[in-house]
């Protein structure tokens, strides 16, 4: 009895088995080219999940030719589109570092500064972490060295314009976010740390428009720190370079009163 109950296992398991192996598989003895196609197909109607499945199958099965190597890079574009940014970004870095001198590795670069240009710009970040502080900068550091490879090896490229302006944006949004952490220290009486960080934003993002108030918390913080030398260095920086600021003006000003010395340290 149990060698019959143990032989109609075997049976079954051997029929489960027979059948995953039969599965049909639509694209067997597809060519190079079909399956392509029918991957570009599916990525003109935002199918992205088809469109990786055949992508994947024409890089494993053709692992040479054209045909996957750009596959390379449209599987990294429909990672993206479908919402998995670091398989997009492995899929960007695998190309790059297999095809270095390849004519579109300036794409793969822009891809990849793209993929990471928009891990926190998306229309519900700052109701998900409204405090800039908490925000990890690491994804715009990643998309800056992306198009920055792109504008500087890649001057003619097609994409080295919008590179540059995005490149710009990030330079104001990482000044910015140095600056707000700086402020954060600031009201926190945390001096050294606001001088420091304001420091920063002033000696690496020096034309961002967030440098006025790092150089005037600058001021402030050397002011409460008692380090005079430093703090009319920051001042002479101040009145030079921003001669029509808010800061040097504040309400209540009096002549025979530092300016540095009237703003409330909760501005």
């Amino acid at each position: 009895m149990k060698a019959s109950v143990l032989a109609l296992l075997i049976a079954l398991v051997a029929g489960g088995c027979a059948a995953l192996s039969t599965e049909k598989d639509e694209t067997v003895g597809w060519s190079a080219q079909r399956l392509y196609g029918e991957a570009k197909d599916e990525m003109y109607s935002r199918n992205w999940e088809k469109a990786i499945k055949y992508l994947e199958k024409l890089e494993a099965r053709y692992p040479y030719g054209r045909f996957a190597q750009q596959a390379q890079l449209d599987v990294a574009y429909a990672y993206w589109k479908s919402g998995e940014r670091a398989s997009a970004v492995a899929a960007a870095d695998r190309f790059i570092k297999l095809y270095p001198n390849h004519s579109n590795v300036d794409y793969a670069w822009y891809l990849k500064g793209l993929v990471n240009f928009n891990e926190n710009q998306g229309i519900f970040a700052v109701f998900d972490n409204p405090d800039m502080t908490e925000r990890d900068p690491k994804g715009s550091y990643s998309a800056f060295e992306a198009f920055k490879e792109v504008v500087t090896r890649f001057p003619e490229s097609k994409y080295a314009e919008d590179a540059a302006a995005r490149m710009r944006f990030l330079v104001n949004s990482l000044a910015q976010n140095e600056v707000h952490v700086a402020r954060y220290y600031m009201k926190r009486g945390a001096y050294v740390a606001a001088a420091n960080r304001a420091q920063y934003a002033v000696q690496n993002y020096p034309n961002a428009p967030a440098i006025e108030e790092a150089v005037f918390i600058m001021v402030k913080a050397y002011d409460a720190l008692g380090m005079e030398d430093l703090r009319n260095a920051a001042d002479r920086v101040m009145r030079k370079n921003f001669p029509e600021s808010k800061y040097l003006n504040p309400k209540g000003y009096k002549r025979d009163v530092p300016w540095w010395k009237l703003w409330d340290p909760d501005w």
